[in-house]
């Protein structure tokens, strides 16, 4: 039992920073019905900016302000992250706006390997060392245990989610972001400014990615520039298996996700961790291709 618990707790804070790359899959897709493949690359970016700040902390000061330097990590992953997107939506994806949709997926999968490649040619090819900047601490539960940054890692995510939720049920934006997404004509009609509405979602998709990348580059130590490619297929089955363009939806997906995947590793092997997030997603596919919350939308003619 205490092995089951103490992977529950694993895998949910794993499942937490899925869930978080999977809600910039899943609000890119409610609005304009496109699967980003570039968004784990956006993730890994969060990452490299965080290391980055770390970096620049321990050159100027001799003793590293340890909330200081989480804060100033985490806004200007977001800042780099959300310009990022933004700029990945005005010259990527806005010109073909009217093209078919495999055109923009295949266009996805080319600005993921442009990423790739541009941050393997930054900070070169091997696996960098994120210096920790928090002290280790571990609080004990029983008989389970768990860390500061699993901790750091829950409420962060728990605020952010909330935060999203409010944003996109009571303000303007987020009622434009839900006008658009039921039928982008007649939101256009009505005022909405949608062009804008777009490329807001594209900012906070990439601004909550970023996020996670920070935060996984902290808990694992390291960062290289092909984990996004991994996290990011993973946070597409989490985005699939609670039913893409449900946010609630992400961020089940997310924790179930990161829970199997650990219990998995726990019980059978952690070679084989990769291997339990898609065989979920097979599952999914074949028995409820919408999803836990996903809608069934039949085909119109």
């Amino acid at each position: 039992m205490s092995l089951f618990l103490q992977q529950i707790l694993n895998g949910l804070s794993i499942g937490l920073v899925y869930a978080l790359i999977a809600l910039g899959y899943t609000m890119v897709y409610g609005v304009i019905q496109l699967i980003n493949f570039a968004h784990g690359e956006i993730f890994m970016v969060g990452g490299y900016l965080a290391l980055t700040v770390i970096l620049l902390f321990s050159l100027f000061f001799a003793q590293v302000p340890v909330w200081g330097a989480l804060v100033a990590m985490i806004v200007f992953s977001v800042l780099g992250c959300a310009l990022l997107g933004a700029v990945v939506e005005r010259v990527a994806y806005r010109p073909l706006r009217g093209s078919p949709k495999l055109t923009a997926l295949i266009t996805s999968i080319g600005v993921s390997f442009f990423l790739q490649n541009a941050v393997m040619l930054i900070y070169g090819s091997k696996e960098q060392s994120v210096p920790p900047i928090l002290p280790y601490h571990v609080f004990e539960m029983g008989a389970i245990s768990f860390s500061l940054m699993q901790v750091i890692i829950f409420f962060t995510s728990i605020i952010l989610m909330t935060l999203l939720t409010r944003f996109v049920k009571f303000s303007k934006t987020g009622k434009a972001m839900r006008a658009v997404s039921e039928n982008r004509e007649a939101a256009s009609l009505m005022g909405v400014p949608v062009q804008k509405v777009i490329q807001a979602t594209f900012v906070i998709g990439a601004a909550l990615a970023a996020v996670g990348g920070a935060l996984f580059a902290l808990n694992y130590e390291s960062i290289n520039f092909h984990d996004g490619y991994l996290a990011g297929l993973k946070a597409f089955t989490a985005a699939v298996f609670g039913g893409i363009g449900s946010i609630p939806g992400a961020v089940i997906g997310g924790i179930c996700l990161g829970v199997f995947e650990s219990l998995g590793a726990g019980y059978i092997s952690s070679e084989w961790k990769d291997v339990f997030a898609f065989i979920l997603l097979v599952t999914v596919l074949i028995f409820k291709p919408s999803g836990i919350l996903g809608e069934h939308l039949p085909e119109k003619v």
